[in-house]
């Protein structure tokens, strides 16, 4: 796999943020997270010079859910050098699954994060590069598979590749935004603290949420952040979550229990405060705040595409359009999993789209007209 490093410059109003602005505007929560850079030029950051790698690689799957690993899997048995991108490998449908009762040869005793821990192994012992990481824009050309004419941008580094694949799943929030959440959008308002977070050294910032994702975020941000106000709309419980307890124990966390989010304010400026109601309060207060990163309940049913625009063909139900080998509307992409929005979301189903997906991409990447077989009888 080819690395390149490429030398950028960010500014704190840079073309690159302002490239973005488009994806932005169309975020409604969900896996990729789009990169809501704080564009205030009173930024200490506004002329950071960075390295960012270019990783040039044969398949890019976006997504480490069972489509994703299976994918992977057998994509790097044939040799082909792949990345896998995944935001986060404790949030998906199948990780937060209690037990398995239903995948073929699986003792029903298995937790989905632990049948999920075995694929995603399984692949990297294959000569996956697995990375976590967000994903926020991709770019992507009809191409035969001969040069690199599919691009995923990530905070980390940005993925050439031969070929793609969008298996990002089918939990996307549902639930409306909250006032002032899109307007203040790329001003403040961000879904992704490791994208952001520099941005908000000796800040205060407010998190809304209460799963793994809101608390992993909200702890990065302590990094930063003079006060990280921890917003939950019920009260977690310490003595039963590590993650609740590691967060609770920083000394710039103050935490906000049984408070609803009502708004983001905010003026010309960007963001300056987050209007909030606590359960056992009679008066509503503002926090004064200058970043909201808003990781509201999850759960939904809609694929996650945002990050995707239109750059592919979609059904009316939000769907990702896929032929009989799982390849979408460019040719080179490919979409598996409940990205497809069919009636049969399963563990099963996502897996055999990955291994449709991978012995297509074989045959398209080695021009062959016929797909070859993964076992050999003897």
């Amino acid at each position: 796999m080819r690395v390149v490093l490429a030398l950028a410059l960010v500014s704190g109003a840079s073309a690159f943020t302002s490239s973005l602005s488009a994806v932005r505007q169309q975020w409604r929560g969900g896996w990729t997270n789009n990169c809501a850079t704080h564009c205030r030029h009173s930024r200490s950051a506004r002329s950071a010079l960075f390295m960012m790698d270019v990783v040039e690689c044969d398949v890019a799957i976006v997504g480490g859910g069972p489509a994703g690993c299976t994918c992977a899997l057998y994509t790097s048995r044939a040799d082909l050098k792949t990345v896998v991108l995944d935001k986060n490998p404790s949030i998906g449908a199948l990780a937060i699954t209690s037990h398995i009762a239903n995948y073929p040869g699986v003792d029903k005793t298995m937790t989905g994060q632990e049948l999920l821990d075995q694929m995603r192994q399984q692949a990297i012992d294959y000569g996956t590069d697995y990375r976590r990481s967000q994903v926020f824009m991709i770019d992507v050309e009809d191409g035969d598979g001969q040069k690199y004419s599919k691009t995923v941008y990530t905070p980390e580094a940005t993925i050439k590749a031969r070929s793609l694949v969008l298996a990002t799943g089918a939990m996307g929030r549902v639930s409306p935004p909250f006032p002032g959440e899109e307007e203040y959008l790329g001003q403040g308002v961000s879904y992704c603290a490791t994208c952001d977070g520099a941005f908000y050294r000796d800040s205060e910032v407010a998190v809304f949420g209460m799963n793994l994702e809101a608390m992993e975020e909200a702890m990065f941000l302590t990094k930063f952040a003079s006060t990280v106000h921890w917003i939950t709309p019920s009260e977690p419980h310490a003595e039963d979550d590590v993650h609740v307890k590691d967060l609770l124990d920083q000394p710039n966390v103050k935490h906000w229990p049984k408070t609803r989010l009502l708004s983001v304010e905010g003026d010309v400026s960007g963001v300056t405060g987050v209007h909030v109601k606590q359960k056992e309060q009679e008066n509503e207060n503002i926090i004064p705040v200058e970043g909201a990163f808003i990781y509201a309940a999850g759960g939904g049913s809609k694929p996650i595409t945002d990050f995707i625009q239109n750059k592919v063909a979609f059904k009316e139900d939000g769907g990702v359009i896929v032929n009989e080998d799982m390849e979408t509307s460019v040719k080179g992409v490919f979409a598996i999993g409940d990205i497809r929005n069919t009636a049969f979301k399963q563990v099963v189903v996502a897996a055999s789209d990955g291994c449709i997906a991978a012995m297509s991409i074989d045959k398209y990447l080695k021009g062959r007209k016929n797909v070859k077989v993964d076992w050999i009888h003897k």
